[in-house]
């Protein structure tokens, strides 16, 4: 499990993107092919210099793998700031 993210990624950035979206990267992965994952997501993004948006409704990879969060209810921004404050002590 986990090529198909892999080669993905990897086109993706092939293009020289200033972001990436990656969107619901690690659904049906299980947990150790999902950490490979996003850790690879995470390298490649700081090795290329290339943001990335990662959408997800798992807490535990926002808290693992974010600077900052975005929260969104029914298509509206509710919440934005830095990850540990906005999950320890939200608005």
């Amino acid at each position: 499990g986990g090529m198909r993210q892999r080669v993905v990624i990897a086109i993706a950035l092939a293009g020289e993107p200033d972001l990436i979206i990656a969107d619901e990267p690690t659904t049906a992965l299980d947990v150790s092919i999902q950490d490979q994952i996003l850790n690879l997501i995470r390298e490649l993004c700081i090795k290329n210099n290339v943001g990335c948006m990662l959408v997800t409704h798992d807490m535990g990879v926002v808290s693992n793998v974010t600077d900052r969060v975005a929260v969104m209810y029914r298509g509206d921004l509710v919440e934005f700031g830095p990850t540990a404050k906005v999950l320890g002590d939200p608005d």
